[in-house]
């Protein structure tokens, strides 16, 4: 007959598949990322001259569009808009320079890592609804449905925007911005390649928010009433982000701030429809 094992024991042995569960998880969404890596290491003039380098050519689409409008204005409200190019920017970025020995080759490291995790993004949400599902009820799993879906939906739109609409406006800002005729500007490959990445991801991040208001508005956290009481502060909050991520100009920050509003006001009626059929539940019971 089998001898069996004392509770804390069974305990422990389930604590420890748990994490070896995990370690799975985590090793399967590591090589995802590492496989996205290497395809993108492979395809270097795709990935810097077709992406990483664009929004610093005047043909860049966003560049285009900025100053069709521009000439849309002019022509539309002349006594508004006389300058017919006063939108038309772009045109004089400085070219980029390497000063590192490594500097080009680590570049193209970072780079890679940055875009497999880009490209990763859906695994790496499935990965972690794996691990988390088997530990939910029924109600819960239900509650989540389409959770990957709409995470990654969100999350490429907002890598988008960030990469046609932040990015191209503080490259432009930036590297053309001087204090004095006295100074030359001449960005370097690494902070060219950190300014763009860094505004990408962190857009992507962002435009997470309606997800993050589902799941605290679900387990109670906040109500609708809380998010219009604080829609002011957050409108302060948007307009801080926006001067951080973006040149300090109206324009860009108004163009950033936009969306986030847009966002949290679609984060407001989403939580009204989740408190609405919450109470629903409870009446019904």
């Amino acid at each position: 007959m089998a001898k069996k094992l004392p509770q804390h024991e069974e305990s422990e042995m389930s604590f420890l598949d748990h994490l070896e569960e995990l370690r799975w998880h985590l090793v399967r969404g590591s090589a995802a990322i590492i496989i996205g890596a290497i395809l993108v290491f492979a395809n270097k003039s795709l990935i810097f001259d077709g992406i990483i380098f664009a929004p610093k050519s005047p043909e860049f689409w966003t560049f285009q569009k900025l100053c069709s409008f521009s000439n849309w204005l002019n022509t539309s409200l002349p006594q508004l808009f006389s300058d017919p190019d006063f939108l038309c920017i772009g045109q004089n970025i400085p070219k980029l320079q390497n000063i590192s020995m490594t500097g080009q080759f680590t570049s193209h490291i970072l780079v890679s890592i940055v875009a497999g995790l880009v490209i990763a993004f859906p695994y790496l949400i499935w990965e972690l609804w794996r691990f988390i599902k088997p530990g939910l009820q029924p109600s819960e799993r239900k509650m989540t449905r389409g959770l990957v879906f709409f995470t990654s939906l969100l999350f490429f739109t907002g890598v988008l925007f960030g990469y046609y609409v932040i990015a191209p406006l503080s490259i432009n800002f930036l590297s053309t911005y001087s204090v004095s005729e006295a100074v030359q500007t001449i960005p370097t490959l690494r902070t060219y390649i950190t300014t763009v990445t860094t505004v990408v991801l962190a857009s992507g991040v962002l435009f997470e928010l309606p997800i993050l208001v589902y799941f605290l508005t679900k387990i109670g956290l906040i109500t609708p009433q809380f998010l219009r009481k604080y829609r002011r502060h957050f409108i302060v909050i948007a307009l801080i982000i926006a001067a951080i991520i973006t040149p300090p100009d109206l324009f860009s920050q108004i163009l950033v701030c936009l969306p986030l509003m847009i966002l949290y006001e679609i984060s407001i009626l989403l939580s009204i429809y989740i408190t609405k059929k919450e109470a629903k539940k409870e009446r019904a019971s």
